[in-house]
């Protein structure tokens, strides 16, 4: 399409202000790793979280979340338990706490924290830099896909022939401007442009959720969904007829019921109640294995102090959330009742071209942009997904070089090198990571089958290892490291051949936990220094009773942590808050009422009762009285 002189106008500031303002911090960054990695630990937690809900709000994500709007209604916001979502409030109750007290740069270099820096220890240390380099890459190429199919659609040139290579093409021109400014101004660079970003973002939020509201009334929607598509309650079965409404409508509209119909079926979602008892067991497996270590830990790495870095966690969850559920409803909800005339048409086009044609639900948001904003707010619209983009990328990337850099370089090759070396080969290394995940994202389809592999292949093999860390004491460098390795192998092959990560979890987390107990054992225990540190300093809860009598000889008055269910109950509480902020944001739009003030006011009632069990009870060191 042709863009309106605003737009580009609009567009063209954007880009010129981000790339300034990263230029512009980057002096902070270049004094030392801890400066360009952690922004030197001098930011409030306020402007970390803005920047961790920015990285968050990512375009192959926003696009993916508005097709399973479209086709499973309310019941698509446990979808995204598959992460698991709720790992958010894991970490604002107790997880970040404990992750910051340990005061380390990087995720691997926690290990060191942890296992000591025996040769176990150090396999443990190499394989979760393996982990989080492969992660970065995923996370990258993920993002890389999605770009492309954004901007490609509303660019005024064509530089190919082919639609998927044009994407594709217009994707690296955006990755290299992100790249720019991301290699240049590292931590500082990443947060200060990430919150400027997610202002810009929460206009166009807004802004979409504004236009479906007064354009779709409650009755519109109703006539275009099946019973039961407004409802979070679900059964055995998923239940949503789109046969019924495939039935009902008018011609032009039954292909986005048939399209539904064979989502569904593809995805294997059908069985609603077996889904959700599986992503749900899995979900808080990996929410009690603590954040992978991608630009999630770095920001709580980054932190003035723990109490903050759970703040951190906290304040995600409001300011991403509701917001970003906002668009996905308003973009859903305008592509269900006006795209059927497009993708009849396309349909007709497949068919006299001998084709199947089935809609494709990551192309709403676009399409959606493309049909129903004026001029200036499409602009802005474009430079707020620009934007999401750019944060999630620049996110990713900036944690790359942490872990080459600090964790390979320094630790094995050359531990003497000056700050300034440091800093210019994490910049290479940044570039590189780049071109790789490039490289990687040209050869991908579809978002579903990244997302796939990184929640339920990835991170199934992460799991198990990082979940007996935190709470056995006993768990050893070479049983963590072996853990880890038969995880990430499995996972790696589960992809090649096509197995059901979902499916395969349970059998993948026996297979692990079995490794790690045999490795733990058939090899000498953490040394008991290394441990008594580690207990004193981070005070987790689970089964360290032995340590928790050593520390005992050097500090007599030493408590465990005893909140262990208080912790639960916040748990549990914090999901129902999450939950409710979500949907409540759907059924605003949605024209839902009595559903958006009975979520709103629970929302609010988890709040109330969060402030006295959780935020008034924070403490930065063990022996801090709440």
């Amino acid at each position: 399409m042709t863009l309106n002189p605003i737009d580009l106008a609009i567009i063209t500031g954007y880009l010129i202000l981000t790339l300034g303002l990263g230029f512009w911090v980057s002096k902070l960054s270049s004094g030392s790793l801890s400066n360009y990695f952690l922004a030197g630990n001098r930011l409030p937690w306020y402007v970390l979280g803005l920047s961790n809900a920015s990285g968050m709000f990512d375009v192959g994500g926003t696009m993916w979340m508005v097709g399973l709007l479209v086709v499973y209604g309310l019941k698509s916001v446990f979808i995204p338990w598959l992460w698991p979502v709720f790992n958010q409030i894991f970490l604002m109750v107790f997880l970040a706490v404990w992750l910051r007290r340990s005061g380390r740069l990087t995720g691997a270099e926690w290990m060191t924290f942890r296992f000591g820096d025996g040769p176990g220890a150090r396999a443990s240390h190499l394989i979760n830099v393996i982990f989080a380099l492969i992660m970065v890459v995923g996370m990258l190429a993920y993002g890389f896909l999605g770009i492309g199919k954004l901007v490609a659609e509303f660019a005024p040139w064509r530089l190919s022939a082919d639609p998927e290579v044009n994407d594709k093409l217009y994707g690296l021109i955006v990755v290299a401007l992100t790249t720019i400014y991301s290699v240049k101004g590292g931590m500082y660079s990443v947060v200060m442009t990430e919150v400027l970003q997610f202002f810009i973002k929460l206009v166009v939020c807004i802004a979409i959720a504004w236009i479906a509201m007064t354009t779709v009334s409650a009755d519109m929607l109703r006539a275009a969904v099946p019973h039961g598509w407004d409802s979070l309650l679900f059964g055995w079965k998923l239940d949503l007829d789109w046969n019924a409404v495939a039935r009902a409508a008018k011609p032009e509209n039954r292909v986005i019921a048939a399209s539904a119909i064979t989502t569904i079926n593809s995805e294997g979602y059908s069985y609603f109640a077996l889904f959700m008892g599986l992503m749900t067991f899995q979900g808080i497996l990996k929410a009690m294995a603590g954040p992978a270590p991608n630009y999630d830990m770095q920001r709580l790495l980054s932190a003035r102090s723990p109490s903050e870095a759970a703040k951190i966690s906290g304040f995600v969850n409001i300011v991403l959330l509701f917001p970003r559920y906002l668009m996905i409803a308003g973009l859903a909800v305008l592509a269900v009742v006006f795209i059927g005339p497009e993708w009849t048409h396309m349909q007709a086009q497949a068919a006299a071209a001998g084709k199947p044609f089935s809609g494709d639900f990551d192309a709403i948001l676009p399409w959606v942009v493309h049909r129903f904003l004026p001029p200036g707010l499409l602009g802005l619209t474009l430079a707020g997904l620009l934007s999401a983009f750019m944060a999630t990328y620049s996110a990713s990337l900036n944690a790359a070089p942490a872990y080459v850099v600090n964790d390979i370089y320094r630790k094995y090759i050359r531990p003497d090198a000056d700050q300034k070396t440091l800093v210019r080969l994490a910049w290479l290394t940044a570039f590189l990571f780049a071109v790789i995940a490039a490289a990687i994202g040209w050869q991908l389809k579809s978002f579903n089958e990244v997302i796939t592999w990184i929640t339920t292949g990835l991170y199934g093999g992460y799991t198990v290892a990082n979940i007996v860390k935190w709470y056995w004491w006993r768990l050893n460098g070479t049983g963590y490291a072996a853990s880890m390795t038969v995880g990430v192998v499995a996972a790696l092959w589960m992809t090649v051949a096509k197995i059901d990560g979902l499916a395969a979890f349970p059998w993948l987390m026996l297979a692990c936990l079995f490794v790690a107990v045999i490795g733990s054992y058939l090899t000498p225990a953490t040394d008991m220094e290394t441990l008594k540190t580690f207990y004193s300093q981070t005070r987790p809860w689970g089964f360290w009773g032995p340590v928790l009598t050593a520390l005992r000889e050097d500090e007599p008055h030493a408590q465990p942590n005893r909140d262990f269910g208080l912790d639960v109950m916040n748990v549990l509480i914090g999901v129902v808050w999450q939950t409710a902020l979500t949907a409540s944001a759907i059924f605003l739009v949605i024209h839902a009422m009595p559903k958006f003030w009975l979520t709103a006011g629970l929302a609010a009632a988890c709040t109330l009762i969060l402030k006295f069990s959780w935020w008034d009870r924070l403490r930065d060191a063990p022996c801090d009285k709440p």
